[in-house]
């Protein structure tokens, strides 16, 4: 029992009666019956209170929360009281996630479903605890409130950002990049599914002429194709000590993520199928190749709690798995860093055993402080050698790059703030000029 303001105002009335009727023995007496007094009114003012159970109170999450977004945590009164009064919540959240808004929260129930919220930012993808809900409400004569602990202890998911992913391929679309959309319209390109037959015109390569049809019909025919579906994209996803560098709020494995499920979304859209294979020293995630709305829930669960480790990747092991359970000639995008040469040299090296099965391709995170460094004019000796190195980090970066496309792969080099939409368009590329 907390008592109120009113309480103490209310003893400390007697005070001044006693100080003056000092010599009076019976004030004494009177002031001591008008203090039990109080506190009895008190006791019985927070006796006849609601309990929280009476008031319903209960917290209601999103479906997801999401990292890099602004989640909204509610707490609903669910019955109505037969009086008027303020109630005061304090909602213990997870304190690694960050408050926007008040911390203390007051509703009016005066009518069932009453509410207040507040929202909380995500800066970091796992698991959370949230606790219990503290309520404080007065009583009908405000001597005394009412303190409850309301059990409502729950553990959350914080996933990546779906949304993100969405946005960017609405993005493509309305800049006419896709060729394949939310609707399974037919795309011609130089796929290499047949689709139709149509009359030559100037321009058309002569490897597309149907010479049947043609002689058939008496004049040139081209044959059109479209886009296939139903082809295999597997994004391998490094979450070794590379990856655990940060550009920006975020580490180069959650700018990897992002960039994956954004890939995935449009790909899953445009019919194809989707597979994930996420690697440091041993394997820590696989999904084999799939496709529909299904496989996007898979990848967000597989991948809400995976954190970068401070250890090499093994390549080895991770393309050995691939090699096992993916047999079907597949689009490889693989997710990583090429800082480092030695980790360069060993993944050219066993990329290089993918082929001609699989057509992989390579993408390296672009560190724009990196490149900012290497053409800076230094102003210090010290800023000259911290050039020197970026300048040479940037070299073995495009020398390791370079050599994939020797080989016959795919190379990309994209800063993490254009990862997703540069990704997205060399899919697209991929899928026009039927390199699958």
């Amino acid at each position: 029992m907390i008592f109120t303001r009113r309480f103490y105002l209310l003893l400390a009335l007697g005070v001044p009666a006693l100080v003056l009727l000092w010599s009076w023995a019976p004030s004494r007496w009177i002031v001591a019956a008008w203090n039990l007094a109080v506190l009895a009114a008190a006791v019985i003012d927070w006796k006849r209170m609601e309990s929280a159970q009476d008031l319903g109170i209960v917290r209601r999450l999103p479906r997801r929360l999401m990292i890099n977004a602004e989640n909204e945590v509610e707490i609903l009164v669910g019955h109505r009281p037969k009086r008027r009064f303020i109630l005061t919540i304090m909602d213990e959240f997870p304190p690694e996630l960050e408050l926007r808004g008040r911390r203390i929260l007051e509703v009016a129930p005066q009518k069932a479903g009453a509410s207040a919220s507040y929202r909380l930012f995500a800066g970091t993808r796992g698991d959370f605890h949230f606790g219990d809900i503290v309520v404080r409400w007065p009583g009908r004569w405000g001597l005394a409130i009412r303190q409850a602990r309301v059990c409502a202890s729950t553990e959350v998911k914080v996933y990546p950002n779906i949304h993100d992913a969405k946005k960017h391929e609405l993005f493509a679309q309305r800049n006419r990049q896709l060729i394949t959309g939310l609707r399974r319209s037919r795309v011609r390109g130089q796929g290499k599914e047949f689709e139709s037959l149509r009359e030559y015109v100037r321009g058309d390569e002569l490897r597309h002429v149907s010479w049947t049809a043609t002689a058939r019909r008496g004049r040139l025919m081209s044959k059109q194709y479209q886009i296939e579906r139903n082809q295999n994209l597997v994004l391998m996803i490094d979450a070794g000590r590379l990856m655990t560098s940060r550009i920006g709020e975020f580490s180069k494995l959650d700018h990897a993520i992002q960039a994956a499920l954004a890939m995935g979304y449009v790909a899953l859209h445009g019919g194809d199928n989707i597979g994930l294979l996420v690697f440091a020293r041993e394997v820590l995630a696989f999904l084999p190749p799939q496709r529909g709305q299904a496989q996007m829930r898979k990848m967000l669960d597989s991948l809400y709690n995976i954190k970068p480790r401070m250890i090499e990747p093994s390549y080895a092991r991770a393309f050995e798995s691939l090699s096992r359970h993916c047999k079907r000639r597949s689009l490889l995008v693989i997710l990583t860093d090429l800082v480092d040469a030695d980790a360069s040299s060993e993944l050219l090296a066993h990329t290089a055993t993918l082929l001609p099965r699989h057509l992989p391709l390579i993408v390296a995170i672009g560190d724009n402080d990196l490149r900012s460094m290497a053409t800076a004019i230094p102003r210090e000796v010290g800023e000259v050698y911290r050039q020197s190195v970026a300048e040479e980090m940037l070299r073995q970066r495009e020398e390791a790059l370079a050599r994939i496309t020797e080989l016959g792969g795919l190379a990309l080099d994209a800063p993490a703030g254009e990862l997703s939409i540069q990704l997205i368009n060399k899919y697209l590329e991929v899928k026009a000029r039927g390199l699958l």
